[in-house]
């Protein structure tokens, strides 16, 4: 469980950071095409926070997926060893 967790917590840290940089990158090259100061919260509310939240739902269901599976093989492999 704790593993679950914390790959999920680092997996949805990495989108923030990864979604975050290129939603400054994205706000910033607006704001020079259209020759206005960039409003930088929107890099953080609009884009990086959904982005992140997404990434979160989705590496919980896959990490979970992954550990029981894992699990289920090493419980069918020491099964194996014990009745050989």
């Amino acid at each position: 469980m704790a593993r679950i967790l914390g790959l999920t917590i680092l997996l949805t840290l990495l989108a923030f950071a990864a979604s975050l940089l290129l939603g400054i990158l994205g706000v910033a090259l607006t704001a020079a095409v259209r020759g206005v100061h960039p409003n930088m919260p929107i890099a953080y509310r609009d884009i990086a926070l959904p982005v992140a939240a997404a990434c979160a739902a989705i590496a919980l269901v896959t990490v979970s997926v992954m550990e029981v599976r894992h699990y289920r093989a090493s419980k069918a492999l020491a099964g194996i060893q014990n009745a050989g």
